[in-house]
């Protein structure tokens, strides 16, 4: 094969209180990518719908990863990239991840598959590094994984998928932009001893909750004491969509990586769809425009699109 077109999907980092370490994958929204093998050790990339995208490959999350990857193999072959970027950048929900994890993918599987996932997560982590300044893996793994992954180390590179109950995802995309560079930059330096050790007690619960299909303490360990009192004063309406959809049923939610976009897990699909619609009421009644998903956990992560019939596969 020459050519590979793949779904890129969203992710949500950190789950509340598992700041760099834990991660999600959703089923939407999701950028449409297509690559093609070229002859030369060039990266060319392409906007599919107009969306204005870094055409310096070295600058661009996409083409960054692709460097490295060329560099790694030293031949002479080089891609092609045209992106539909549906996950815009700033939303909060992985819109780096997905163009780094879905380059990395989609050229991986031309190439006979040479590559790992834990060696795909190392590439995308470049185009991490080309959005944030920060080589973090908490959005790429889940992606190129599938499912809940914890990121145990990045040096080295320790990636545990994390198995589930059922879940659904709720999350409100607020049309404003936090940029990540920005988000990390207020964070503080140091921590107080007393909130570590909570945090860690809710890192280790949420796991634990997960693996062992306890809502109860999924919900309890939903809970983050250091990162969200300082980054949920960058977003509007945050208290108030996180206190109402706790009132309908929502096990527990928070920041969807820096913001701005707000997630919430459910058991149920109905409660889900319950959530998604107090998180539309709180921003029109805020007159602020925003886009609302409900989603499953997607287990595949980045995946073939056929745009036919939209049918994926894994790869």
């Amino acid at each position: 094969m020459k050519t590979i077109k793949v779904k890129a999907p969203a992710t949500i980092a950190n789950l509340v209180c598992g700041f760099d370490v834990l991660g999600l994958c959703t089923e939407v929204p999701f950028d449409i990518m297509e690559v093609r093998l070229r002859d030369d050790r060039e990266v060319i990339i392409k906007s599919a719908d107009g969306y204005p995208l870094p055409t310096d490959p070295a600058l661009n999350t996409a083409g960054a990863p692709l460097l490295e990857m060329i560099k790694k193999l030293d031949k002479d072959i080089g891609f092609d990239v045209i992106i539909q970027k549906n996950i815009k950048p700033g939303s909060g929900i992985g819109s780096s991840a997905a163009s780094a994890a879905g380059a990395v993918v989609a050229a991986n599987f031309l190439l006979n598959q040479p590559f790992t996932k834990d060696e795909l997560v190392r590439l995308a982590m470049f185009g991490e590094k080309v959005a944030s300044g920060v080589k973090h893996a908490d959005n790429v793994a889940p992606c190129i994984y599938g499912g809940i992954t914890l990121v145990r180390s990045i040096f080295p590179l320790d990636i545990i998928p994390i198995t589930a109950p059922p879940l659904y995802v709720s999350i409100v995309h607020p049309q404003i932009e936090v940029r990540t560079a920005d988000a990390r930059q207020i964070l503080r330096k140091e921590v107080l001893l007393k909130n570590a050790v909570k945090q860690w007690g809710n890192i280790a619960g949420l796991v634990a909750g997960l693996m062992k299909e306890d809502y109860g303490l999924i919900s309890r360990s939903l809970e983050d004491v250091i990162i969200e009192p300082v980054r949920s004063v960058l977003i509007p309406g945050f208290v108030d969509v996180k206190k109402k959809c706790l009132q309908v049923g929502a096990l527990g939610g928070g920041i969807s990586g820096s913001g701005p976009s707000i997630f919430m897990l459910s058991a149920d699909e109905s409660t889900a769809t319950l959530v998604a619609q107090e998180m539309e009421d709180v921003y029109q009644q805020l007159g602020i425009p925003a886009h609302i998903y409900k989603s499953n956990i997607n287990c595949q992560g980045v995946t073939l699109f056929d745009e036919t019939n939209d049918n994926h596969a894994v790869l």
